[in-house]
């Protein structure tokens, strides 16, 4: 037999392939072929006998090699079981890089060989006290690993220690063997419980997250586990691993459902004080004061989860930012979810996976609130090579965005998806197309129109797809469609897809009255095709000779009965069912019964149009971002979010006792300071007086006004002798006790509110008049922006103990008149409520860094103070609106008046200013139809009844630009014209000025570096280098509040954006050789670049 080798090479060349023969092998070959088959098999073996001697070997360099080859076989997926024996002899390895290679394999191995692995127990439990933290570690996890339930009791008690260890890591590793146990033995869940609770109150950012999964595993339903680690959980967030991250989200989006009453029951702010206020009778006040009671007021603790889980939208995890987006949509106000919009529409530039789960959130979200993404209609256009399962949700959201606004937009990118190559989109296309039409009345005769268009394409699943849609859109207007019906009919010799031909033969029959000389016809054809056609298109026939035999009997008896026989002997028993159904309804015999006197009623019954909804509809009632949502079915251990209470539970068993957790983490800490001895906040003479004067109203006013006004300065000519340092501290636990101080004591006694509201006064009073010396100076500034930050987040929420008010009897007046809206809460009477109950203070040195961080949670502050503030400078500036040529002697001018909130909080204050240069009167001048970016709204001004010759008015308006400098395009209209206007922001006025200190700016600022900072080098005149003029050209260019700065070659400025609430700080530090570094730092990365493009020319022109 002639030896010879045959190649078939891939590549294929028309409908051949081409075949190379050789006539001899190589050497090579030769070799291959007479090989053992069992060769490869020896090999192995040979190799693992080598692993095995080099593993019983005494020098532990070969032990080592060894080890690295196995978990290097393991890691390729290849089986090393067989090495179980030799390797678990090397445990007890003195080497620590073979122990912990030997832990490595024994993890993976240890639920299959257990009866080996048990034999080594007694190493394990003693590597459970191993000086390395990485062998305690590991030891723990082998042990967990062992699934036999006669060592729970040991792994129990290695469980109870390791959540004792000084160690993070191990720690983190018992977490883990929590759930490995509880699974193995659910009946230890209590003592797990114990271990849990326990594991809960660690402070480190490594074991948060393991534990919180270990109580979702074991327990979770026992929400007071988390009552007292809610604040500390929602502070350490930031910093948890990214996994750890998702699993605390979603807890604590389940604990909130249960703790906090509905953000959306009603949309209703709480009343804010104007200056109207202070001119009220009592009477008034008081029914004010019940309305702003009634009205929701977010829990402070909601608003900290809220406020702490938003960074984390920038996260490069994508099931971080989907945690938090489903977060914000379950929990937020519905104003603020938006803000989630943006992240989510940046996953759908990761991998395909990420996207189809991104997508399918967003499709339920975007049913119940368009207005998120609509703004990002554009991200989800199709591209050509994206899968199919991602074009359909995108298509799937397309169409729920669909409104009058962009349906054309739409409609033109659908008739391109239409002549896809995917089949199966473009059905789904054309049934999109169906909804638009359904729910946009405006539009429903086009696509009809389109539709019907698309029945002459060739391909069969776009025609059948097209019939099918079409047939329940006519549903909705049959009466004008005839000649669509009559057009359909015709097709039908042509469409041989089931379902398309039944929908012809079910709309004909329907509407058999409109085309009475069609219908019998289409009858006469479709009962020659009986018995070939689909079970579906048979049971239409029938459906139709029923039909036409009721209305039109005497051409169609006949071919009825011979539908109805042929029906009677058909294979499928649903045909011949119907088909006695029917001969018993509509051929009336003497067994007919009652029914058939009713055919024609239930026959030709009006049927209500159909509903195109949305197939992600129901989903909403499962959490998104879970597999049940994905999967739009209920999967294996998924938790329920419960309903809002009505409700709030008493938020106070949240509050943490500071004396206690300050012991409780003073171990920690090492070697304790010295402490200094406790001195009272008040002698105790003070305090005997703050009792009588609570007890007894009738003390005088004045004498106690002093008296206080004395002891305060007293106690800070003492403070002012510390050092910095010591202030600073102080400072930081102060302002923690008091938030501390304001949850434990909210239920305040409302019986002293007359001796409170002479306090009030007395201390008004005194803050005009106080003497400022460096200390009080100091002081007075760091307690304006304590007061000042207490009162942003809800004032109402916290009860501040007296020591507070000796802070903010010291606060400047100029602070007090800057017209925040809030600012009258700073006097809110409540505020002054005398605490009886003693409060147990620890001393500076028993407050560790991180408790203070702790409790910094706790207060009831979103962020630093920064405060809106009036304008420094109104430009005068004004821009032409309408030229007088162009407007037929009509001119307008406009300009930015820099006046916040007249109109609402997001929108830009803009007077136009309108001049009649005609000799006649020029009537009704209004706005007319607006053509607004997509978010953008206008707040038109009132209509001018009539403007006189060579008259002049000037009125105001408001739009909201959405933080950017888009063309706000709309008419300004006459009685007889209407005239086409744009106006355009600079950049500068889309900023509210604020103020903050210099610390509280530098703090911002260090939270807004990287991709959120741009800056530049510029050249300065040497006349514009002084501060003054600096500040003016700054303030003139941009609507920026001036910061005070203690250097005088750094100018500091900072603003919002009005539509966000964005910081925008601006720096500007002189630099030798008249030049200067201009630096933005701001989350609105395009808004910062214009802004300092804006600014460069305005400093370096002379």
């Amino acid at each position: 037999m002639i030896e010879v080798s045959c190649t078939i090479k891939s590549a294929l060349k028309g409908q051949n392939f081409e075949v190379t023969l050789k006539p001899h092998l190589t050497v090579e070959e030769k070799r291959l072929a007479a090989a053992d088959p069992y060769e490869y098999m020896e090999q192995y073996f040979t190799l693992n006998e080598d692993l095995k001697q080099m593993l019983e070997s005494s020098k532990d360099s070969a032990k080592l090699d060894a080890m690295k080859r196995i978990v290097g076989m393991i890691a390729k997926g290849k089986n090393a079981s067989e090495l179980f024996p030799a390797v678990v002899k090397n445990v007890a390895s003195k080497n620590i890089e073979i122990k912990k290679l030997v832990y490595v394999y024994l993890m993976r191995y240890a639920e299959e060989q257990q009866d080996l692995a048990l034999l080594s127990i007694s190493t394990f439990q003693r590597a459970l006290k191993d000086p390395n933290q990485l062998i305690r570690a590991s030891a723990l996890r082998v042990l967990s690993s062992i699934r036999v339930p006669i060592i729970v009791p040991i792994m129990m008690l290695a469980i109870k220690e390791a959540s004792s260890d000084l160690s993070p890591y191990v720690r983190k590793n018992a977490a883990h063997a929590i759930q490995k146990l509880y699974s193995l033995d659910p009946e230890q869940k209590e003592m797990l419980i114990e271990v849990i609770e326990k594991l809960l109150k660690d402070r480190s950012t490594l074991v948060a997250g393991s534990v919180v999964m270990a109580f979702e595993e074991v327990c979770p339903d026992r929400i007071d586990l988390i009552h007292k680690n809610y604040r500390k959980l929602c502070n350490l967030l930031v910093d948890v691993e990214e996994w750890g991250q998702v699993v605390i989200i979603h807890m604590l989006t389940r604990y909130a459902r249960t703790q906090f009453v509905s953000p959306w029951k009603d949309d209703a702010v709480v009343e804010e004080y104007n200056e109207n206020n202070f001119y009220e009778s009592d009477e008034e006040e008081k029914e004010k004061d019940q309305k702003v009671k009634n009205t929701y007021t977010m829990d402070p603790d909601h608003r900290l989860l809220l406020r702490n889980t938003k960074p984390l939208l920038q996260s490069r995890n994508a099931a971080v930012v989907m945690a938090v987006a489903q977060l914000y949509w379950h929990l937020a106000p519905k104003s603020e979810a938006g803000i989630v919009s943006k992240s989510l529409v940046r996953l759908l530039h990761s991998n395909r996976e990420v996207q189809y789960i991104v997508l399918q959130n967003i499709a339920t979200m975007s049913i119940q609130r368009k207005g998120m993404f609509e703004p990002y209609l554009k991200s989800f256009y199709v591209r050509s090579t994206d899968p199919t399962m991602i074009k359909t949700l995108k298509l799937e959201i397309l169409t729920n965005l669909a409104n009058e606004a962009n349906i054309s937009t739409l409609l033109r990118e659908f008739q391109t998806y239409v002549k896809s190559q995917d089949k199966q989109f473009a059905a789904a296309t054309i049934q999109a197309i169906g909804r638009c039409a359904t729910n946009i009345t405006e539009v429903t005769d086009t696509c009809l129109n389109g539709l019907v268009c698309l029945l002459s394409n060739r391909d069969e699943i776009v025609v059948a797809e097209s019939v099918v849609v079409i047939k329940k859109l006519l549903q909705t207007q049959p009466a004008q469609h005839g000649e669509i019906i009559k057009h359909m009919a015709k097709l039908l010799d042509n469409i041989t897809v089931p379902v398309a031909r039944a929908s012809i033969l079910w709309l004909i029959g329907e509407y058999c009255e409109r085309v009475p000389k069609i219908a019998p016809d289409v009858l006469r054809k479709t009962a020659k095709s009986f018995t070939n056609e689909d079970d579906l298109v048979k049971l239409q026939i029938l459906n139709l000779g029923a039909k036409l035999y009721l209305t039109n009997s005497k051409q169609t008896k006949l071919l009825t009965q011979y539908v109805l026989n042929l029906g009677k002997y058909d294979q499928s028993y649903d045909i011949r069912d119907r088909t006695r159904f029917i001969r018993q309804l509509i051929v009336p015999n003497e067994k007919s019964g009652a029914l058939s006197k009713y055919a024609k009623k239930i026959f030709l019954a009006q049927k209500p149009a159909p509903l195109l909804e949305s197939p992600f509809k129901d989903r909403d009632h499962f959490q998104l971002g879970t597999l049940s949502h994905t999967l739009n079915s209920r999967a294996t251990g998924y938790l329920e979010l419960s309903d809002w209470p009505e409700v709030a539970p008493d938020p106070s068993v949240r509050n943490v006792d500071v004396a206690e957790s300050a012991k409780e983490w003073t171990g920690i800490l090492g070697k304790p300071k010295k402490e200094k001895p406790t001195e009272k906040f008040y002698s105790e003479s003070e305090e005997e007086e703050n009792e009588s004067s609570s007890t007894s109203a009738s003390e005088s006013e004045s004498g106690s006004e002093s008296e206080k006004e004395n002891k305060v300065e007293g106690s800070s000519d003492e403070s002012s002798g510390s050092s910095s340092s010591s202030e600073e501290s102080s400072d930081n636990e102060s302002d923690s006790k008091e938030s501390t101080a304001k949850e434990r004591y909210r239920a305040a006694d409302e019986s002293d509110s007359e001796d409170i509201k002479q306090k009030a006064k007395g201390i008004s009073k005194k803050r005009s008049t106080s003497s400022s010396s460096d200390t009080e100076s100091t002081s007075s500034e760091e307690s304006s922006s304590d007061s000042k930050s207490e009162s942003d987040s809800k004032s109402e929420s916290g009860k501040s103990r007296s020591a507070t008010f000796s802070k903010k009897e010291e606060k400047p007046v100029q602070d007090r008149k800057a017209p925040n809206k809030q600012d009258v809460f700073l006097l809110d009477l409540d505020d002054f409520c005398p605490v009886t109950t003693p409060v147990a203070v620890p001393t500076p040195a028993v407050l560790s860094p991180s408790l203070t961080a702790d409790l910094e949670g706790l207060s009831l502050s979103s962020s630093s103070v920064i405060d809106v503030t009036t304008q420094v400078s109104v430009p005068t500036k004004t821009h032409e609106l309408l030229h007088r040529m162009s407007g037929k002697g009509l001119a307008a001018h406009y300009h930015f008046s820099r006046q916040p909130g007249i109109f609402g909080d997001h929108m830009v204050s803009v007077q136009v200013t309108v001049t009649n240069t005609t000799d006649q009167k020029i009537e009704n001048i209004h706005i007319g139809e607006k053509k607004l970016p997509p978010g953008m709204r206008m707040h038109d001004f009132n209509p001018i009844e009539c403007l006189e010759p060579a008259g002049s008015i000037t009125v105001s308006m408001g739009i909201d630009f959405c933080d950017s400098t888009q063309t706000a395009s709309f008419q300004l209209c006459t009685k007889d014209d209407h005239f086409n206007v744009n106006i355009q922001p600079p950049v500068g006025e889309l900023l509210l000025p604020v103020t903050m200190s210099e610390k509280d700016f530098k703090k911002e600022q260090g939270m807004l570096t990287g991709m959120n900072e741009t800056s530049a080098t510029i050249a300065v005149a040497p006349q514009n280098s002084t501060r003054l003029v600096i500040i003016e050209r700054v303030v003139k260019a941009a609507n920026l509040g001036v910061v005070p700065s203690g250097q005088d070659n750094i100018h500091r400025f900072a603003a919002k954006t009005v539509n966000s609430g964005s910081l925008m700080l601006v720096t500007v530090e002189l630099k030798e050789s008249s030049t200067a570094q201009l630096i933005i730092n701001t989350e609105k990365t395009v808004i910062g670049s214009v802004l300092l493009r804006e600014l460069k020319p305005v400093l370096s022109q002379g």
